[in-house]
């Protein structure tokens, strides 16, 4: 009953924000007159109407539409040209651009800015005198000043301060300057913008000149049509469904965590089943619809997404290099890694010239590593005829490392803490999976992110066949199982898998070689007890050899053609040719400055989250440094995006913790991302994607202090983990006040970074912003809340 209960009462609130919250503005618009002054506005002398019903910006300051309002409605609707007129326009301008040698043509703006102000005339019988005839004009116009999605605050200015007028401020109009917003055509309820008041109605185009903005008219006195957001509806029963799980009182928290459990093991499918088919449904798409990724304009870089799908034709075709065009005063070019060369030979028009490829001895090849191109890209093109879409092949691998990485943290969880309950598992695999980057790795799907979400599958999926390799509780083949002195067996297949996988990396991201280092504090039982057989003879020599070969030559398999492949490219088994890429400036000669080290490393851990007033919320962060070099644009850094992976710091200090052997190699995966932090930061400078190398180990390092923070010293093994923990019907009525406060924290800690998380997404000064690549998504959730 209590149950029941619960879940009305969740429905029951859903309900009510989204009929009567969410849709406040048609509550608000009942009373609307829906009457309009004509057919048309009136332009401002900065805008100019074109033959299609469009509008073209000759003047940013007088591009204005003007119309009136009665005041029964606090809301514009900005028209907008039909879809399949726009989809024509766009496509005109595209083949014009072809036909003009890929030069830039106006095309309807998917994303346009507007602001609409209020200017009102007092009413003489209590003003006292006349106001004019003419309405004031408001100062700014187009050229206001706006944020990355142009957005500014909400003013009201009255009187002289506001006006071009003189005499009785009584009877100076007033002008009441709104906030600017951003629409896109496809997105409806982006049409409606707030502009309380009666009087003359300023709309305007903030567009640079010479934009084409498919907007035909504006209407005042409107209704707010009714409307039911079932994307919103479910965002919400999310938020109170993790709520209801996670919450102290939860059952979730009585419930034993056990990896051996057949409904547990079902359980865990199921969830997994979320992200298969969310991430499943995405990749389908991109097999669809997905067209290449290449695009160029006149006197710049030709900009080609497909790297892995021309890698792998190069691989079909049977040599190193891509088969693409090199220019040929390129090829004649003495220096072409020097910038103001390059750019010469972009002013006088030498194209193909590819940004951020490889150009070595006269063709074209890249840096990244070519394993993903092997196993994904060649098979595709081989079956199929066609180019795998790098997006599809992206958003499989982090599908992967989603499903890989839950199953590492969960093992790690069961070692460090055997006790301990479903809620806290659960908790820490989601706040692993976002302090992993994971969910910056699902939005941005470029070739960039290919590598990194390669290797953190493959790495997930080593270490977890390396922690299993421990089969003392199993019933084994004798071929299987290797033991050395009094340690514990190991399973020799669950080696060399893990091995492999670790291995692979050097043909994905190869800083993620390193982790290879993290199988001496975890077999260190097993080494030490080899050393002292050897030195004793109480184990021979070929029984001693057993284990190091399941790891080495594994590894050799994988590795030593990967080196081939990289010395038939560029003369050595060691150099992808990274140094040789087309970039921001001449890579053979370029080095990070040691100077912006310090701020970089800061910059990764500590940089800021900026709060802003307006959707989304979220800014991306300022991180200027010392002297000139590479960064890109974060919204925060890792302790501040997620702030349980703080918690990775308490690590060394929680010595009277219990942690069942795992102590040093959670300290040594602490250690590495330490090493990985520092390293990044010379070699490749500030990058977002760049916390991917060690976000998932500080994941791993901080999984010991949220166990203690949420349960406590692990008491014996009778019962869960955790001080005073529940065995009692209500589930808190045992534990501690503290730790019934930590919990909560803990889960709301959760719950907002997964909030922060998301709305990053909406950011629109990130790289490959939500705005720029699909604006009519952006632009429906921005008005979820732009309205109210």
């Amino acid at each position: 009953m209590r149950a029941l209960l619960a879940l009305l009462a969740a429905l029951l609130a859903i309900v009510a924000v989204e009929c009567v919250v969410f849709n406040a503005p048609f509550w608000r618009t009942l009373g609307a007159s829906t009457d309009t002054n004509a057919v048309h506005n009136t332009l401002g002398p900065g805008l100019k109407r074109t033959d299609d019903g469009m509008l073209t910006v000759t003047d940013p300051t007088k591009a204005y539409l003007e119309l009136t309002a009665d005041g029964t409605s606090p809301y514009l609707r900005i028209d907008t040209t039909d879809e399949s007129t726009i989809k024509q326009v766009r496509k005109q301008a595209e083949a014009e651009s072809r036909t003009n040698g890929d030069k830039e043509v106006a095309k309807p703006l998917t994303t346009i800015h507007v602001r609409a102000d209020v200017i009102t005339k007092p009413d003489p019988s209590t003003s006292g005198g006349t106001s004019g005839d003419t309405p004031a004009n408001t100062s700014g116009g187009g050229n206001a000043t706006t944020s990355a999605d142009g957005t500014t605050g909400d003013a009201t200015t009255t009187d002289a301060d506001s006006t071009a007028g003189t005499g009785d401020t009584q009877t100076t109009p007033t002008t009441t300057i709104g906030r600017s917003r951003s629409l896109n055509p496809a997105a409806e309820r982006s049409h409606y913008v707030k502009a309380p008041g009666a009087g003359t109605v300023r709309l305007w185009i903030q567009e640079k000149r010479g934009a084409l903005v498919p907007v035909t008219d504006a209407r005042a006195n409107v209704r707010v049509p009714f409307t039911v957001s079932w994307a919103r509806v479910a965002t919400m029963a999310v938020i109170l469904l993790l709520i209801a799980l996670w919450r102290p009182g939860s059952r979730l928290w009585r419930i034993r965590f056990d990896p051996a459990s057949v409904r547990q093991r079902l359980a865990f499918a199921g969830l997994m089943a979320i992200p298969v088919i969310a991430i499943g449904a995405s990749i389908v798409w991109q097999l669809v619809y997905a067209s290449p990724l290449a695009f160029h304009i006149a006197g710049g870089y030709t900009y080609d997404y497909d790297q892995y799908g021309h890698v792998a034709d190069a691989i079909i075709a049977g040599h190193p290099w891509l088969d693409l065009e090199v220019p040929d005063r390129l090829a004649a070019t003495a220096d072409p890694y020097d910038v103001p060369t390059r750019l010469q030979l972009l002013k006088d028009g030498v194209s193909p010239i590819y940004w951020d490829y490889v150009y070595y001895d006269g063709h074209w090849y890249s840096y990244f590593g070519a394993l993903p191109a092997f196993l994904l890209f060649v098979p595709y093109r081989l079956l199929t005829g066609n180019m795998l879409p790098t997006a599809a092949a992206e958003q499989f691998l982090i599908l992967l490392f989603v499903i890989f990485f839950s199953m590492l943290v969960l093992r790690v969880v069961h070692r460090v803490m055997p006790h301990t309950s479903l809620a806290a598992a659960s908790l820490i695999t989601v706040s692993s999976l976002l302090g992993s980057q994971a969910g910056y790795l699902i939005y941005r799907t470029n070739f960039y992110q290919v590598p990194f979400a390669a290797s953190l599958a493959l790495t997930s999926l080593g270490l977890w066949f390396w922690l299993g390799a421990d089969t003392s509780s199993r019933p084994m083949l004798s071929i299987d199982r290797w033991q050395a002195g009094d340690a514990k067996p190991l399973s020799l297949p669950r080696l060399a898998a893990g091995a492999l996988c670790i291995a692979a990396n050097f043909g994905c991201r190869p800083t993620f070689t390193l982790t290879a280092l993290l199988a001496f504090p975890l077999f260190w039982p097993q080494i030490r007890a080899v050393i002292a057989g050897l030195q004793s003879r109480s184990i021979s020599p070929a029984k001693a050899l057993r284990a190091p070969l399941a790891v080495i030559i594994p590894a050799i398999v994988v590795v030593a053609p990967l080196m081939m492949w990289n010395k038939v490219r560029f003369g050595s088994p060691l150099n992808f040719g990274n140094a040789y890429q087309f970039s921001v400036s001449d890579m053979t000669r370029f080095t990070q400055p040691l100077a912006d080290m310090p701020a970089t490393i800061w910059y990764y851990l500590f940089l800021p989250l900026r709060f802003v007033s307006h959707f989304p919320w979220l800014e991306v962060s300022p991180a200027p440094m010392p002297v000139w070099g590479y960064y890109e644009v974060m919204v925060g850094a890792l302790f501040t995006a997620t702030p349980l992976m703080l918690l990775t710091l308490a690590l060394p200090f929680l010595c009277g913790l219990e942690m069942h052997g795992m102590r040093p190699w959670l300290m040594s995966c602490l250690m590495l991302a330490g090493v990985l932090i520092v390293f990044d930061s010379y070699v490749g400078g500030l990058g977002w994607r760049y916390s991917a190398d060690f976000g998932w180990l500080a994941a791993l390092a901080s999984i010991p202090g949220i166990l203690w923070l949420v349960n406590g010293r692990e008491p014996d093994r009778s019962t869960l983990a955790g001080a005073n923990d529940a065995a009692s019907g209500d589930g808190i009525s045992r534990v501690t006040p503290w730790r019934w406060l930590m919990r909560w924290v803990v889960a709301l800690l959760t719950i907002a970074t997964l909030a922060v998380a998301v709305l990053s997404c909406f950011v629109p000064a990130r790289d490959d912003a939500l705005i720029m690549n699909n604006p009519t998504l952006w632009h429906q959730v921005q008005a979820w809340f732009t309205l109210l």
